[in-house]
């Protein structure tokens, strides 16, 4: 499409319409595996996957699609896509496989998958789609990132742990020790941190539009030089 605002699209998925912080979608796989930030990673890589190659199907049978099958189609091409992406962790990381879980397949029924689906790829080209999916993944991914590296750091004192489950042996070196004998607060890594840090996330995320939209307002009060004031009395003579 001619007239798509890729600007607009990129903006959208990564601040002003963020599906994890603005949308609040998939909230279940956000907080449950972002424990350390090898997960996150390995959620944010298997999400954004299925974002694109979703994407990219719905809108290449968009067109010859009835209303009555449209729902259930997009939901056997999410499907089609969290198999393959599933198969490929099997092959080349079995045991983050293993940690993710159930996590993986939930994909599937991810409110953010079938929402992009419904709302964008199956009104738009093939190359529009594909970038919303993807924006939109990078979008949740930092999310998800941020959040496993906040609940990483402050539970056990440690970043990029484990790396080597992802991206190899050769990753078992990338481990940073931030603080020495840390005392672990187990409180960062349960459940309720998640929530916890995950609210801190989208209240400094509100505070800077707050700040943003106040600046934005000032500079349109602001008076424009050579301006002058003039008067009105009210009398004619």
């Amino acid at each position: 499409m001619a007239d798509t605002d890729y600007k607009m699209l990129t903006r959208s998925g990564l601040w002003k319409n963020n599906p994890a912080i603005v949308q609040l979608l998939g909230l279940c796989p956000l907080l449950a595996v972002t424990g350390s930030v090898v997960n996150a990673i390995g959620l944010a890589i298997a999400t954004t996957f299925v974002l694109v190659g979703s994407g990219a199907a719905v809108s290449a049978v968009r067109q010859v699609l009835s209303d009555a099958i449209r729902l259930p189609v997009f939901v056997m091409i999410i499907a089609a896509a969290v198999t393959c992406i599933e198969l490929l962790m099997q092959a080349f990381a079995y045991e983050l496989y293993q940690i993710l879980g159930i996590f993986l397949p939930l994909i599937t029924t991810n409110c953010i998958i079938l929402g992009r689906a419904e709302s964008f790829a199956s009104r738009n080209p093939m190359i529009p789609a594909i970038y919303d999916g993807f924006i939109m993944g990078i979008g949740f991914s930092l999310v998800l990132i941020l959040l496993g590296g906040l609940r990483e750091v402050i539970g056990t004192g440690v970043l990029f742990a484990d790396m080597d489950l992802l991206f190899g042996p050769s990753a078992a070196d990338w481990e940073w020790v931030l603080v020495e004998s840390y005392q672990p607060f187990l409180l960062a890594i349960l459940p309720p941190g998640a929530f916890i840090f995950a609210g801190l996330i989208i209240a400094v995320k509100n505070l800077i539009d707050i700040r943003i939209e106040k600046r934005r307002d000032r500079l349109r009060q602001k008076p424009v030089k050579g301006a002058r004031r003039v008067r009105v009395t009210g009398k004619i003579s």
